[in-house]
Protein backbone atom coordinates (compact mmCIF):
# COMPACT_ATOMS: atom_id res chain seq x y z
CA UNK A 1 0.00 0.00 0.00
CA UNK A 2 1.21 3.95 -0.26
CA UNK A 3 2.07 5.49 2.83
CA UNK A 4 -0.43 7.64 1.99
CA UNK A 5 -3.45 4.97 1.63
CA UNK A 6 -2.17 3.68 5.47
CA UNK A 7 -2.26 7.40 6.62
CA UNK A 8 -5.83 7.92 5.54
CA UNK A 9 -7.28 4.42 6.85
CA UNK A 10 -5.75 5.50 10.24
CA UNK A 11 -7.24 8.74 10.30
CA UNK A 12 -10.62 7.14 9.48
CA UNK A 13 -10.39 4.30 12.25
CA UNK A 14 -9.09 6.79 15.25
CA UNK A 15 -11.85 9.70 13.81
CA UNK A 16 -14.97 7.75 15.31
CA UNK A 17 -15.56 9.23 18.74
CA UNK A 18 -19.23 9.52 20.01
CA UNK A 19 -18.10 11.38 23.03
CA UNK A 20 -14.73 13.61 24.40
CA UNK A 21 -11.64 10.89 24.50
CA UNK A 22 -8.92 10.45 26.84
CA UNK A 23 -6.37 13.13 24.78
CA UNK A 24 -2.94 11.59 25.47
CA UNK A 25 -4.80 7.49 25.67
CA UNK A 26 -5.91 8.44 22.10
CA UNK A 27 -2.68 10.02 21.20
CA UNK A 28 -0.58 6.82 22.15
CA UNK A 29 -2.91 4.33 21.08
CA UNK A 30 -3.38 6.30 17.31
CA UNK A 31 0.43 6.52 16.72
CA UNK A 32 0.42 2.67 17.73
CA UNK A 33 -1.75 1.94 15.30
CA UNK A 34 -0.38 3.60 12.83
CA UNK A 35 2.99 2.31 13.28
CA UNK A 36 1.34 -1.61 13.25
CA UNK A 37 0.01 -0.68 9.67
CA UNK A 38 3.57 0.27 8.40
CA UNK A 39 5.20 -2.93 10.12
CA UNK A 40 2.12 -4.99 8.31
CA UNK A 41 2.81 -3.48 5.28
CA UNK A 42 6.49 -3.38 5.25
CA UNK A 43 7.16 -6.75 6.30
CA UNK A 44 3.62 -7.94 4.45
CA UNK A 45 2.83 -9.88 7.55
CA UNK A 46 -0.04 -12.85 6.95
CA UNK A 47 -3.17 -12.54 8.54
CA UNK A 48 -2.08 -15.89 10.32
CA UNK A 49 0.95 -14.74 11.45
CA UNK A 50 -0.89 -11.84 12.81
CA UNK A 51 -3.76 -14.12 14.80
CA UNK A 52 -0.96 -16.21 16.05
CA UNK A 53 0.71 -13.33 17.69
CA UNK A 54 -2.20 -12.66 19.53
CA UNK A 55 -2.22 -16.11 20.47
CA UNK A 56 1.15 -15.57 21.74
CA UNK A 57 0.10 -12.64 23.55
CA UNK A 58 -2.81 -14.49 25.50
CA UNK A 59 -0.11 -17.28 26.40
CA UNK A 60 2.26 -14.18 27.79
CA UNK A 61 -0.98 -13.04 30.09
CA UNK A 62 -2.28 -16.53 31.27
CA UNK A 63 1.24 -17.26 32.06
CA UNK A 64 2.24 -13.61 33.69
CA UNK A 65 5.18 -13.18 32.08
CA UNK A 66 4.46 -9.89 30.64
CA UNK A 67 6.92 -7.90 33.19
CA UNK A 68 9.83 -11.01 32.38
CA UNK A 69 9.44 -10.25 28.63
CA UNK A 70 9.52 -6.41 29.11
CA UNK A 71 12.92 -7.07 30.64
CA UNK A 72 14.45 -8.90 28.33
CA UNK A 73 13.36 -7.06 25.16
CA UNK A 74 15.46 -4.03 26.92
CA UNK A 75 12.60 -1.70 27.77
CA UNK A 76 12.99 -1.62 31.48
CA UNK A 77 16.48 -1.12 30.94
CA UNK A 78 15.34 1.78 28.21
CA UNK A 79 13.10 3.26 30.97
CA UNK A 80 16.43 3.54 33.67
CA UNK A 81 18.76 4.66 30.37
CA UNK A 82 15.73 7.53 30.00
CA UNK A 83 15.68 9.03 33.79
CA UNK A 84 19.03 8.78 33.51
CA UNK A 85 19.38 11.36 30.82
CA UNK A 86 16.24 13.23 32.30
CA UNK A 87 18.43 13.42 35.80
CA UNK A 88 21.01 14.66 33.78
CA UNK A 89 19.15 17.38 31.91
CA UNK A 90 17.96 19.11 35.17
CA UNK A 91 21.65 18.90 36.61
CA UNK A 92 20.46 16.02 39.35
CA UNK A 93 23.95 16.06 41.85
CA UNK A 94 26.24 13.81 40.28
CA UNK A 95 28.04 10.60 42.09
CA UNK A 96 24.88 8.83 42.68
CA UNK A 97 24.61 4.50 43.26
CA UNK A 98 23.67 3.74 39.60
CA UNK A 99 19.96 2.70 39.08
CA UNK A 100 19.17 -0.50 37.51
CA UNK A 101 15.96 -2.92 36.78
CA UNK A 102 13.68 -3.62 39.74
CA UNK A 103 12.76 -7.34 37.58
CA UNK A 104 8.82 -8.56 38.23
CA UNK A 105 9.88 -10.35 41.67
CA UNK A 106 9.47 -7.88 44.49
CA UNK A 107 7.18 -8.59 47.25
CA UNK A 108 5.69 -5.64 49.35
CA UNK A 109 5.52 -6.07 53.04
CA UNK A 110 8.94 -7.86 53.95
CA UNK A 111 9.51 -8.11 58.14
CA UNK A 112 11.16 -4.36 58.91
CA UNK A 113 14.70 -5.20 61.05
CA UNK A 114 16.58 -2.24 62.54
CA UNK A 115 20.20 -2.13 61.24
CA UNK A 116 21.05 -5.57 61.02
CA UNK A 117 18.94 -8.81 59.82
CA UNK A 118 19.38 -12.33 59.01
CA UNK A 119 17.81 -13.12 54.97
CA UNK A 120 17.48 -16.84 55.14
CA UNK A 121 15.89 -19.41 57.10
CA UNK A 122 18.59 -21.73 57.67
CA UNK A 123 17.16 -24.40 55.14
CA UNK A 124 19.56 -23.66 51.79
CA UNK A 125 23.11 -25.06 52.66
CA UNK A 126 24.41 -22.78 49.90
CA UNK A 127 27.20 -20.87 50.54
CA UNK A 128 26.99 -17.71 53.33
CA UNK A 129 27.10 -14.20 52.78
CA UNK A 130 27.54 -11.30 55.04
CA UNK A 131 27.05 -7.86 53.58
CA UNK A 132 26.91 -4.97 54.76
CA UNK A 133 27.26 -0.78 53.80
CA UNK A 134 26.59 2.57 54.60
CA UNK A 135 23.87 5.03 52.87
CA UNK A 136 25.09 8.34 52.02
CA UNK A 137 24.15 11.55 50.27
CA UNK A 138 26.61 12.28 47.11
CA UNK A 139 28.41 14.30 49.48
CA UNK A 140 29.16 11.21 52.14
CA UNK A 141 27.20 12.60 54.47
CA UNK A 142 25.33 9.38 56.64
CA UNK A 143 21.73 8.70 56.19
CA UNK A 144 20.63 7.50 59.45
CA UNK A 145 16.97 5.51 59.23
CA UNK A 146 16.86 5.03 55.65
CA UNK A 147 15.12 2.05 54.66
CA UNK A 148 17.66 -0.88 52.72
CA UNK A 149 14.41 -3.43 50.89
CA UNK A 150 16.88 -6.20 49.84
CA UNK A 151 15.25 -9.99 48.34
CA UNK A 152 17.34 -12.34 46.02
CA UNK A 153 16.84 -15.66 44.83
CA UNK A 154 18.54 -19.13 46.59
CA UNK A 155 20.92 -21.61 45.14
CA UNK A 156 18.62 -22.85 42.75
CA UNK A 157 17.60 -19.59 41.61
CA UNK A 158 13.76 -19.18 43.11
CA UNK A 159 12.13 -16.56 44.99
CA UNK A 160 10.26 -17.44 47.94
CA UNK A 161 6.38 -16.32 47.49
CA UNK A 162 6.98 -17.34 43.58
CA UNK A 163 8.02 -20.71 44.80
CA UNK A 164 5.88 -22.05 47.48
CA UNK A 165 8.71 -24.51 49.24
CA UNK A 166 9.57 -21.60 50.34
CA UNK A 167 9.30 -20.07 53.63
CA UNK A 168 7.26 -16.81 53.96
CA UNK A 169 9.62 -14.07 52.97
CA UNK A 170 13.03 -16.14 52.96
CA UNK A 171 15.79 -13.90 51.48
CA UNK A 172 13.59 -11.11 51.74
CA UNK A 173 13.96 -8.09 54.72
CA UNK A 174 13.81 -4.40 54.87
CA UNK A 175 16.70 -2.77 57.46
CA UNK A 176 16.39 0.82 58.64
CA UNK A 177 20.07 1.94 58.73
CA UNK A 178 21.86 2.83 61.87
CA UNK A 179 22.59 6.37 63.06
CA UNK A 180 25.82 5.78 61.19
CA UNK A 181 23.59 5.17 58.03
CA UNK A 182 24.83 1.41 58.07
CA UNK A 183 22.72 -1.59 57.15
CA UNK A 184 24.38 -5.32 57.34
CA UNK A 185 22.93 -8.79 57.23
CA UNK A 186 23.79 -12.68 56.85
CA UNK A 187 22.04 -14.31 54.04
CA UNK A 188 23.46 -17.27 51.34
CA UNK A 189 24.73 -16.48 48.08
CA UNK A 190 21.82 -16.58 45.41
CA UNK A 191 22.23 -18.19 42.11
CA UNK A 192 21.59 -17.13 38.64
CA UNK A 193 18.57 -18.64 36.97
CA UNK A 194 16.74 -18.51 33.27
CA UNK A 195 13.38 -17.85 31.93
CA UNK A 196 10.90 -20.81 32.39
CA UNK A 197 12.16 -23.12 29.31
CA UNK A 198 8.62 -23.70 28.30
CA UNK A 199 7.39 -20.29 28.85
CA UNK A 200 6.19 -17.56 26.30
CA UNK A 201 9.24 -15.46 26.88
CA UNK A 202 11.55 -18.35 25.75
CA UNK A 203 9.96 -19.07 23.54
CA UNK A 204 10.11 -15.67 21.63
CA UNK A 205 14.05 -15.52 22.83
CA UNK A 206 14.52 -18.98 21.05
CA UNK A 207 13.06 -17.41 18.15
CA UNK A 208 15.16 -14.09 18.21
CA UNK A 209 18.44 -16.27 18.75
CA UNK A 210 18.87 -15.22 22.62
CA UNK A 211 19.13 -17.32 25.90
CA UNK A 212 17.40 -16.24 28.64
CA UNK A 213 19.55 -15.87 31.46
CA UNK A 214 20.50 -14.28 34.40
CA UNK A 215 23.26 -13.38 36.43
CA UNK A 216 23.31 -14.42 40.24
CA UNK A 217 22.47 -10.85 41.73
CA UNK A 218 20.65 -9.33 44.92
CA UNK A 219 17.80 -6.53 44.42
CA UNK A 220 17.66 -3.39 46.66
CA UNK A 221 15.06 -0.65 47.21
CA UNK A 222 17.04 2.24 48.68
CA UNK A 223 14.74 5.20 50.31
CA UNK A 224 14.60 7.83 53.07
CA UNK A 225 12.80 10.95 53.46
CA UNK A 226 13.71 13.97 51.32
CA UNK A 227 16.27 11.53 49.06
CA UNK A 228 15.38 9.91 45.98
CA UNK A 229 14.50 6.38 45.78
CA UNK A 230 16.81 3.95 44.19
CA UNK A 231 15.86 0.92 42.50
CA UNK A 232 19.09 -0.93 42.32
CA UNK A 233 20.84 -4.46 42.31
CA UNK A 234 24.29 -6.11 42.41
CA UNK A 235 25.75 -8.54 40.37
CA UNK A 236 27.86 -11.58 41.94
CA UNK A 237 31.57 -11.08 40.65
CA UNK A 238 32.27 -13.59 38.75
CA UNK A 239 28.84 -15.49 37.40
CA UNK A 240 29.78 -16.01 33.39
CA UNK A 241 26.19 -14.16 32.59
CA UNK A 242 27.50 -10.58 34.64
CA UNK A 243 27.93 -9.13 31.04
CA UNK A 244 25.41 -11.38 29.20
CA UNK A 245 22.42 -10.63 31.08
CA UNK A 246 19.26 -11.22 29.03
CA UNK A 247 17.84 -8.39 30.90
CA UNK A 248 20.53 -5.66 30.41
CA UNK A 249 20.37 -4.88 34.16
CA UNK A 250 24.55 -5.14 34.38
CA UNK A 251 26.54 -1.75 35.02
CA UNK A 252 29.97 -1.59 36.11
CA UNK A 253 29.72 0.22 39.64
CA UNK A 254 27.05 -2.70 40.58
CA UNK A 255 30.14 -5.64 40.87
CA UNK A 256 31.30 -5.17 43.88
CA UNK A 257 34.37 -7.32 45.16
CA UNK A 258 33.41 -10.76 46.83
CA UNK A 259 35.86 -12.08 49.46
CA UNK A 260 35.67 -15.63 50.33
CA UNK A 261 36.42 -16.73 54.20
CA UNK A 262 37.84 -20.25 54.09
CA UNK A 263 40.71 -19.81 57.13
CA UNK A 264 39.53 -21.22 60.39
CA UNK A 265 39.67 -18.11 62.73
CA UNK A 266 37.46 -15.84 60.55
CA UNK A 267 35.20 -18.54 60.29
CA UNK A 268 35.11 -18.68 63.92
CA UNK A 269 34.94 -14.87 64.39
CA UNK A 270 32.13 -15.13 62.62
CA UNK A 271 30.60 -17.96 64.45
CA UNK A 272 29.49 -19.82 61.15
CA UNK A 273 30.14 -23.83 60.49
CA UNK A 274 31.81 -23.17 57.37
CA UNK A 275 33.38 -21.29 54.64
CA UNK A 276 31.51 -18.24 53.96
CA UNK A 277 31.40 -14.75 51.56
CA UNK A 278 31.51 -11.52 52.53
CA UNK A 279 30.85 -8.17 50.49
CA UNK A 280 30.77 -4.58 51.23
CA UNK A 281 28.29 -2.39 49.14
CA UNK A 282 27.82 1.38 50.14
CA UNK A 283 24.85 3.24 48.72
CA UNK A 284 24.72 7.04 47.46
CA UNK A 285 21.14 8.67 47.15
CA UNK A 286 20.58 12.21 45.34
CA UNK A 287 18.41 14.82 47.43
CA UNK A 288 15.09 15.27 45.81
CA UNK A 289 14.16 17.77 43.49
CA UNK A 290 10.96 19.30 42.49
CA UNK A 291 9.32 18.90 38.70
CA UNK A 292 11.72 15.36 38.25
CA UNK A 293 9.95 12.43 37.04
CA UNK A 294 9.72 10.33 39.99
CA UNK A 295 11.87 6.90 40.57
CA UNK A 296 9.36 5.36 42.63
CA UNK A 297 7.34 3.55 39.84
CA UNK A 298 3.56 2.52 40.31
CA UNK A 299 3.32 -0.98 38.99
CA UNK A 300 1.22 -3.73 39.87
CA UNK A 301 3.62 -5.90 42.26
CA UNK A 302 2.66 -8.88 44.56
CA UNK A 303 1.99 -8.49 48.39
CA UNK A 304 2.10 -11.05 50.54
Amino acid sequence: MQKEQINQLVDRITGTQIKEPNQRVKAIVDRMLLDLFNVIDDFDVQPEEFWSALGYLTELGQRKEYALLSAGLGIDHYFDVRLDEKEAQVGIEPGSTPRTIEGPLYVAGAPVCQGEARLDDGTDKGEILFMDGQVTDTQGRPVAGALVEVWHANTLGNYSYFDKSQSDFNLRRSIVTDAEGRYRFRSIMPSGYGCPPDGPTQKLLDQLGRHGQRPAHIHFFVSAPGFRTLTTQINIQGDKYIYEDFAFATRDELIPDVTHHTDQSAIRDKGVDGPFAAITFNFSLPHAVEGVPSTLIDRPRAAA
